[in-house]
């Protein structure tokens, strides 16, 4: 019996995990998986010693409230491996908690595979040496990630980013604008102001403000608001009152971020993950976020890359707009996104762009990640 330990720490690297176990029984049926896991690795046959809504804490204040509990998993975890040592660990994201575990367990003389890099190429470069000393092995989702462990002679495998595998090479508008009740012709603008309370408090002014000035100069248009939850949703409605914003045209929807910027002539997006989304659906796009002054100050000093985008990061030029910080103002916003609509040809170097992004980035991610722990087995 070959047993792997396995460590998920939010949804989302549950989901991930899901992928990799399915992968992998594929191909070794016998392999037993043990460590802490949400209900898709669990669906798979992953046993789970401690809950993992433990381990998905965010914010400083929440995870210093959370650390001696987060803290307690982690020898309990530890003391059951050094009991029941696995063949072979993989932690997946969550590196505050992974590394640590992962360089103790290396140290007992098991291999350990982490799976999704910090964003060492953005910023705190330095963690590359403790990742070092914790990994046998780095399975990464981006292509520029691979050089930068290669030139620290870390071992490395790209293996492409799930999404790219999941999103259709062409998108579907209208299907999307059917199963939303849109018009085909209609122009329709989404609008996806982050998915943290604290990212509403410092956007929704700004979106809901933007979204007047579209209006103004385009009153066919609508406006697509996808939420995660009730809170993100009253905060949204209540900026809209706040604005005096209640005629217009806009649907508040609960999750479907990608049906919703899938039936969209044009997305306003907040950085993160959400960019490469709407990149992967190939759709125009303006980019942008605002932050504290002071956080601001120092993230100006710790950042690495010349973009906030990743799908500028992933083309290595400017390729959609950023507009951050000051430069963050209504007017701008509402001029450059009302710019795409109407110069085809910015639109289309856009998608042109984001086409070759998607096929960089479709690896067959799972079965590649399967295929380079199934050769540290060996």
């Amino acid at each position: 019996m070959t047993v792997i330990g396995i460590v998920a720490g939010e949804a989302s690297g549950d989901l991930l995990g899901s992928h990799l176990i399915r992968a992998l029984k594929q191909h070794r049926p016998d392999l037993q998986f043990v460590g802490i896991a949400g209900p898709k690795m669990q669906m798979e046959g992953a046993v789970s010693l401690f809950p993992m809504e433990r381990l998905a804490v965010r914010g400083l204040f929440e995870v210093l409230k959370h650390l001696f509990g987060i803290l307690r998993i982690r020898r309990g975890l530890l003391a059951h491996f050094k009991h029941h040592p696995p063949d072979l660990f993989i932690g997946i994201d969550a590196p505050d908690f992974n590394l640590g575990l992962e360089r103790k367990l290396k140290d007992m003389g098991i291999p350990t595979v982490h799976y999704v890099s910090p964003s060492i190429w953005a910023w705190r470069r330095g963690r590359i040496k403790k990742i070092k000393r914790a990994v046998s092995r780095i399975l990464v989702l981006f292509p520029f990630e691979a050089p930068l462990y290669e030139q620290a002679s870390v071992p490395v495998t790209y293996v492409g980013h799930p999404l790219a595998d999941e999103f259709p090479m062409q998108p579907d508008p209208l299907r999307a604008r059917k199963e939303l009740g849109l018009a085909p012709d209609e122009p329709v603008f989404a609008l996806l102001p982050g998915s943290r309370q604290g990212e509403l408090d410092s956007l929704a002014d700004l979106f809901v403000q933007s979204a007047l000035l579209i209006w103004q100069q385009m009153p066919e248009a609508c406006f697509l608001v996808p939420v995660v939850s009730q809170e993100t949703r009253r905060k949204f409605e209540a900026t809209l009152t706040k604005h005096q914003a209640e005629q217009l045209p806009v649907r508040i929807l609960s999750g479907q971020s990608h049906l919703a910027m899938e039936a969209a002539d044009a997305v306003i997006v907040a950085s993160g993950t959400a960019t490469l989304e709407a990149a992967l659906l190939k759709k125009p796009m303006l980019i942008t976020y605002r932050i504290s002054s002071l956080s601001w100050w120092l993230l100006k000093r710790m950042i690495h890359v010349p973009y906030v985008g990743l799908p500028n990061i992933l083309a290595g030029k400017l390729v959609v707009p950023e507009l951050l910080q000051d430069d963050a103002t209504p007017e701008k916003v509402a001029e450059t996104v009302l710019r795409l609509l109407t110069d085809k040809s910015v639109a289309a170097e856009m998608r042109s762009e984001f086409e070759k992004i998607h096929a960089t980035l479709r690896q067959n991610t799972a079965e590649k990640a399967a295929q380079a722990v199934l050769e540290m087995l060996k």
